[in-house]
């Protein structure tokens, strides 16, 4: 599924699921609380609401919280006048203020402190601020977007997170599913962000093994799409010149050109004597895997192992899979 201006890469039904979620909230001005585990995409799925909405030609602003020092947050996000403190020798716009009535995204929301979630809940209870020595009332037209990746009712009990802003925020609650969860889109993004490195490195003939899709389908991906981008961005690097390739053909990646992690937790790999395992058992867990990751689809399964319908459904009776 590809937008005009920003992919939205997926073939699993949670994933196009929070499509379809996306698409409906584009169009409110409600403020917007998107979560999910750290290098799923969360900022991606911002831009893509904002892309969405009617406020995709207006300014589209990411201020990333936890790289705010404490003593600049409300300079940063209210903006300041001349004097205000030391070192104000001019007046400066707030992010708030520069947002228009773009899309504003608060990155990190929970990095905060408690003092500056105050002010921030102010803004979202009266959309009005003032700059820093002024005293002009200015009222925010932009919608407001937080990400985090903190478990906040849990940040709530521990006293590090706001009660009250935390239901100011999910008023519409958006989470973004980690990469585990929506194996069928493994491969979709790998091919999906190869292209671009491709780009980047200057390697146009660059493609996955059929050993490594079968490997990546298979990992579990702790860092989500953001380590699936890295492993992809090592392979291309490091397979460079490690073999010749006819003008023309195809500079394959296999699995030893990607991260340790990676190679060991994929099907078949052993780390020593002790580890080392039948063939059959090697077998079935690709299998397993490969079903797994194609939503038990037989014939892409047959495809992506290299074998015919017929022989992966005899493979799957005689391993007992379902």
């Amino acid at each position: 599924m590809t937008m005009e201006r920003l992919p939205w890469i997926a073939e699993d039904p949670a994933a196009l699921r929070l499509f379809e979620l996306a698409e409906k909230v584009a169009v409110a001005p409600t403020t917007l609380l998107i979560t999910g585990e750290s290098g799923t995409g969360k900022d991606h799925l911002a831009r893509l609401v904002h892309e969405l909405g009617p406020r995709r030609d207006a300014p589209f602003l990411k201020i990333d919280c936890a790289s705010l020092p404490p003593h600049l947050v409300e300079s940063e996000l209210f903006g300041h006048e001349r004097g205000a403190f030391t070192g104000a020798v001019e007046r400066k716009l707030g992010r708030f203020e520069l947002g228009g009535n773009g899309t504003i995204v608060l990155d990190e929301v929970a990095a905060l402190s408690t003092a500056a979630q105050g002010k921030l809940l102010r803004v979202l209870q009266e959309r009005t601020f003032e700059r820093l020595g002024g005293t002009e009332t200015l009222h925010i037209e932009a919608r407001l977007i937080a990400l985090t990746n903190v478990d906040l009712p849990a940040a709530v009990k521990a006293g590090t997170f706001r009660e009250d802003l935390y239901f100011r925020l999910n008023v519409l609650m958006l989470t973004v599913p980690p990469l585990r969860e929506r194996r069928a889109d493994i491969l979709l993004l790998a091919d999906h962000l190869l292209v671009t490195l491709r780009a980047i490195h200057g390697r146009a003939n660059a493609e996955l093994s059929e050993s490594s899709r079968r490997m990546l389908a298979a990992y579990s991906w702790p860092g989500n799409i953001r380590e699936l981008r890295n492993a992809l961005e090592r392979a291309v690097v490091f397979s460079r010149g490690s073999r010749s390739v006819p003008a023309g053909g195809n500079d394959v990646l296999e699995p030893a050109n990607f991260p340790e992690s990676v190679r060991a937790s994929a099907p078949g790999a052993v780390g020593s004597l002790s580890g080392l395992r039948s063939l059959e058992e090697v077998e079935r867990e690709v299998i397993a895997a490969t079903l797994e990751a194609t939503h038990y689809q037989i014939s892409r399964s047959a495809e992506a192992l290299g074998i015919s319908r017929k022989t992966l459904l005899e493979k799957r009776k005689k391993y007992g899979l379902k």
